[in-house]
Parts: C-alpha cells; sequence; structure tokens
C-alpha cells in the first residue's frame, strides 16, 4: 500500500473546493485536513495542521495565494505545493513555482485524476497542464526545434519544460550559493537557523529543478545557467 500523505485545499469557489474534496474522500492514501475559503483562514489551517500537500488556488480573498506558497516554503519546505488556478499565463505560473510550488494545474482540466497528481507531487514528479507546458515551450524552445519539443511532452509534467522555465526560491538559491563556496549541508543549516532536514529538502527541490543528483552536478548547472559565478 502507498504511504499515506495528507492534504489541505485552499480554494474560495465553494463549487471547486467541494469538488476536490470529494475527489480525494475515498481514496486510502491520502487524508484530507480541511478545507479553507481564503487567505486568513487557510493560513491558520496550514501552520496547525502541518500537510504534506498544499493544495492552493491564486486568487484568495484576504491576499494572495502566491504570497501563501512563500509562507508554506519558509515555514514548513518539506510541504509540496500544487497550484490549481484559472491563470494559465506565465507570469502566474513562474511566479508560482519561484514562490516555492512544484505543481501547477488548470481548474478547467476538472476531468484530471486528482489522486494520481498528487501522488505523482509526491513522489518527486512536477504535475503541470499540458497547456501551459506548451505555452512556455513555444516562447523557450528554439524556432528550429519547436515542433519537435512540443511533440515531446509526456503527460504535461514540468520535467518537459526547458530548463529556462526553471526558477529557485529564495531559500533554495541561499542554500545552492552556500554550497558552491564549500559549506557542508550541517553547516549552511546553521548560517540559516533551519534544522539539517529542511536544508536538505531545499536541496532536493534544487536537484528536481535543475534535473541534476548531485552538489557537484547542481553546482555546475547553476553556473551554466549563469546563476553562479566563480
Amino acid at each position: 500500500m502507498a504511504p499515506i500523505f495528507s492534504v489541505l485545499i485552499v480554494e474560495d469557489q465553494a463549487r471547486f473546493r467541494d469538488a476536490f474534496a470529494r475527489s480525494l474522500a475515498c481514496v486510502p492514501d491520502i487524508r484530507l485536513l480541511g478545507l479553507a475559503a481564503d487567505f486568513p483562514q487557510g493560513r491558520l489551517m496550514f501552520d496547525a495542521s502541518s500537510p504534506d500537500v498544499l493544495l492552493v488556488d491564486l486568487d484568495l480573498p484576504g491576499g494572495s495565494g502566491i504570497d501563501l506558497i512563500r509562507h508554506a516554503a519558509l515555514t514548513q519546505p518539506a510541504c509540496e505545493v500544487m497550484v490549481i488556478s484559472v491563470f494559465g499565463d506565465e507570469q502566474h505560473v513562474l511566479a508560482s513555482i519561484a514562490a516555492g510550488a512544484s505543481g501547477y494545474l488548470l481548474k478547467d482540466s476538472l476531468a484530471l485524476d486528482l489522486p494520481e497528481q498528487l501522488r505523482t507531487l509526491r513522489s518527486g514528479g512536477s504535475p503541470i497542464s499540458p497547456i501551459i507546458a506548451r505555452r512556455l515551450l513555444s516562447r523557450l524552445a528554439p524556432a528550429s526545434h519547436s515542433h519537435a519539443v512540443a511533440a515531446g511532452l509526456s503527460a504535461g509534467y514540468a520535467q518537459a519544460l526547458d530548463e529556462d522555465a526553471v526558477a529557485l526560491s529564495e531559500q533554495e538559491s541561499r542554500v545552492l550559493h552556500l554550497a558552491a563556496k564549500g559549506f557542508t549541508f550541517d553547516e549552511i543549516a546553521g548560517f540559516m537557523k533551519v534544522s539539517p532536514h529542511t536544508v536538505m529538502t531545499y536541496v532536493k527541490r534544487v536537484y528536481r529543478k535543475l534535473h541534476v543528483r548531485s552538489k557537484v552536478e547542481a553546482i555546475y548547472e547553476a553556473r551554466r545557467l549563469g546563476w553562479l559565478r566563480d
């Protein structure tokens, strides 16, 4: 049996909130912790429940979903964040990723298997609606490769995105810069005043976003992208 994980839903529209809750209600490996209808309630419930996954809308009464994502990344970095929104434009998508989201789905994809998307998120994947991936690839891919790249999309996952679409959060970027200076992860935890476990969570997210498996590879890729300088 798959490991059980918990989910908190923050969504202001009742019909979507109820639909998401129903899709998770009878799933044995997912525990729904609660439903919040606005930013203040969502933040309070998030802090009180410590979910494994935060499922969040961006346009919330009383605040921005992106601010809630930042709060989650700062206070509970082990929590995975999945955005479900009506906004599919590049600005909202990249801002969400930069804030700490690992998945991004559009609300019009009501036929999607939400439990399976959340399982993919928990297993290290980055679910993303195909139309969003296609828009980003259309801008990022060289013209001579645009058709080939678009044809290579697989289930709309973010691993298919061009590397230039990667965005690190402030905490992830700081860990990477300190690691590049030769500090150990335990030393970095001391500098950042967080636990070594939290630092390793940031490290895993950096590895996933850069598609690497080691610190050396991460530093190399970051330098190649111009994010680090010797």
